[in-house]
């Protein structure tokens, strides 16, 4: 296992999010009778229900600050500091963002919610400043 695993199962678990995404808003858009044709623009299926929307709105944060997650990670790897530090971090950051998933997919209780995502851009800042320090030293 390297740094890189926590990356390939963050990439599955916005596949699961895209999954049930489309899970639950098909069939609210056929039970609203929504034509698919008119979701072409934003905030065309704010009609939907919080609980259905609350889930895509999970799948686009899943586009959002991982990906700063994904290029930290691969600069880690790439210039071969993947220490076991690293390591932990970088699965510390997958299960909060999992858990981060989790509260909005289904409570979606905002005060955990971000306390979640607060302490998950905790470690990728922990994680970006000891590679600057790294860097720095050399």
């Amino acid at each position: 296992m390297t740094i890189l695993t926590p990356v390939l199962v963050l990439v599955t678990w916005t596949l699961i999010i895209w999954i049930w995404m489309y899970a639950v808003r098909i069939p609210a858009m056929n039970a609203a009778k929504i034509d698919p044709q008119s979701a072409r623009h934003p905030g065309s299926l704010d009609v939907l229900p919080s609980s259905v929307r609350q889930v895509a709105d999970n799948y686009n944060h899943l586009m959002e600050q991982p990906t700063i997650f994904y290029a930290l990670v691969f600069y880690i790897y790439m210039a071969g500091s993947a220490d076991w530090l690293a390591i932990d971090l970088a699965w510390a950051y997958v299960a909060l963002r999992v858990i981060h998933s989790l509260i909005q997919c289904t409570t979606n209780r905002v005060t955990m919610r971000f306390t979640v995502f607060a302490l998950s851009t905790l470690v990728l800042m922990i994680l970006a400043v000891r590679e600057i320090a790294a860097l720095l030293m050399h």
